[in-house]
């Protein structure tokens, strides 16, 4: 009787799951060891990394940036396979200027003494509440106000636990109580002093929930924002797209190995108090059989689940039945318990005599509920912190959403989105804009010049492209966070396999976990992914003692 190989099922072909496929098929003797195949649901691989063109420019829908070029395996494969240069233009090839303009609704440009203030207490806290050291970036005066704001404890909803949303809030309030009156601004419409600096200071914070994917910084725990890990060096985008790794990491891959289109429905396996039927013991069945939509079925011996956090959260509700009997309440609470939220981008393109002129542009709305508010703007813009090429020169803009806002974008109609995206850029860009100096002398005097608007020739939005992360099925969102209430400790318990040892009923190593929500320090991010589908494929090595690593 020939023995059957134990047999790898890898669910989803991403950045996790193709970098386990890649580390077990290149492993020493498993060919001879082991049937080894990936099933992916979609019709391409790359899972979340989907790059594409617009415009004639090359652009990413998903994952954007390598975090830090110093010791990340990303960088290191993009080197390694050229892909770091390009003759065709690419987003972010001069990644952003270090000083974008800000400009108020309503036409009016803040010089730096409004705004560095604000952005340095800003980045000022977020450091304090990542464990890093804080330094006087602007010398002022304030750079280390977020120490004092950390003596008032930082709470949500008095539910006792500590949001990073209400730590910047508190931070924001001292700074207004410590800092010396300056005066209120004159001659510029509804905008006060005040209004403007909770304005920049919002810019902020909406960038950070296209960081984080949390929708509302309420919700993002602040304890564990120190638990998470950066590489070190220059972040950067990838010259000829983040695809050309994962097409490196499948190019070891032989066709037919990558199954596409088989979107799985199901999976049954037998927990730690399962009892084998006599037939499974008779026919030493494997231990998994996965379940595709179109009703045929796999028999497995092990299955690593790469799926995102948001299916692995639809999966283990009443209706779903994603796994057969359900996932253990340790796990299936760790899922309920993580954030995992939606961020979406806008691409744009523009025409027009200066659409080489458009600035890139830091927008201080309004609040929402304010009755200043240009009630023209949609909504769905007003939590946009900015908009600028991609590029220097480009005709390609871009604006990233987060939360309600960026699933609203999936629903709109194209002409809708360019209504309101006309309307928005015409409230910052078409009227004179002053510049907002905070020098008393000029304030006392009214002395505020205007500056010409250089965009007197209307930019026109011809044509747009977005994401829809969140209402595809096979994604459900974006990336995942540390949820007020969840910690670092679930992301742990995600990686957990099921069972975890062998005993007398149940084999061990049935399911695995990999993607960016299964890692404890980075999480969110491709690299983080990368290092998961490793661990995995590890994991396995080391049970069939193929090699000597630590997982």
């Amino acid at each position: 009787m020939v023995t059957k190989k134990p047999r790898i099922v890898i669910i989803g072909a991403g950045m996790a799951g193709l970098t386990a496929a890649s580390k077990l098929y290149t492993a020493t003797s498993f060919k001879d060891l082991f049937e080894l195949c990936v099933v992916e649901g979609g019709s391409r691989i790359g899972g979340r990394i989907n790059t594409s063109e617009f415009g004639g420019d090359r652009i990413e829908m998903g994952a954007t940036w390598i975090h830090g070029n110093g010791g990340s395996p990303i960088y290191q494969i993009a080197r390694e396979s050229h892909a770091l240069e390009s003759e065709q233009p690419w987003e972010c090839m001069d990644t952003c200027p270090d000083e974008p303009t800000t400009i108020a609704e309503g036409g009016f440009q803040l010089t730096p003494s409004i705004v560095e203030p604000v952005a340095t207490l800003f980045k000022n806290l977020m450091d304090y509440a990542q464990g890093k050291s804080i330094q006087d970036r602007a010398g002022s005066d304030y750079s280390n106000l977020s120490a004092k704001a950390l003596k008032i404890p930082a709470s949500n909803g008095g539910q006792g636990k500590l949001s990073v949303g209400s730590f910047l809030r508190q931070g924001l309030n001292s700074y207004w109580v410590c800092k010396k009156d300056q005066g209120e601004l004159q001659g510029y419409g509804k905008w006060s002093r005040r209004m403007l600096e909770e304005g920049v200071f919002a810019i902020h914070e909406n960038i950070q929930r296209t960081y984080t994917s949390a929708g509302d910084l309420l919700s993002l725990d602040y304890s564990a924002e120190s638990e998470y890990r950066m590489f070190p060096g220059e972040e950067i985008t990838i010259a000829k797209g983040y695809m050309s790794v994962i097409e490196s990491l499948a190019s070891v891959l032989p066709p037919g190995l990558v199954q596409l289109g088989r979107k799985v429905t199901r999976i049954e396996w037998q927990p730690e108090e399962h009892e084998s039927s006599d037939k499974e013991k008779v026919h030493g069945a494997r231990p998994v059989k996965l379940h595709f939509c179109d009703g045929s079925n796999m028999l497995a011996d092990h299955v690593i689940v790469t799926v995102s956090l948001g299916v692995l959260k639809a999966g283990i509700g009443e209706d779903s039945g994603l796994f057969s009997p359900p996932l253990p309440s340790f796990k299936s609470e760790a899922i309920s318990r993580l954030g995992y939220g939606l961020v979406n981008k806008l691409f744009l393109q523009v025409e027009g005599d200066d659409f080489n002129k458009f600035p890139f542009l830091q927008m201080v709305f309004h609040r929402p509920d304010s009755e200043f508010r240009y009630k023209k703007i949609p909504w769905w813009m007003r939590r946009t912190a900015t908009l600028w090429p991609i590029y220097s020169n480009s005709r390609v803009l871009l604006s990233w959403f987060a939360g309600k806002e960026a699933l609203e974008l999936e629903s709109l109609q194209d002409e809708q989105i360019i209504d309101g995206v006309s309307t928005t850029i015409s409230s910052f860009l078409s009227q004179p804009h002053k510049q907002v100096n905070s020098n008393s002398r000029e304030l006392r005097n009214g002395n505020m010049n205007s500056m010409k608007n250089c965009h007197e020739s209307e930019v026109k939005v011809t044509k747009i492209l977005k994401s829809k992360w969140g209402t595809d099925p096979l994604f459900l969102g974006s990336y995942s966070y540390v949820a007020v209430g969840s910690s670092g400790d679930d992301f742990d318990t995600m990686a957990e396999p099921l069972p975890k040892h062998d005993n007398a009923v149940s084999p061990s190593l049935q399911i695995l976990f990999a993607g960016e929500a299964t890692h404890r320090t980075h999480y969110s991010t491709t690299h983080g992914a990368y290092l998961s589908g490793l661990r995995e494929a590890n994991r396995l090595l080391h049970h069939y003692h193929c090699v000597e690593v630590k997982v």
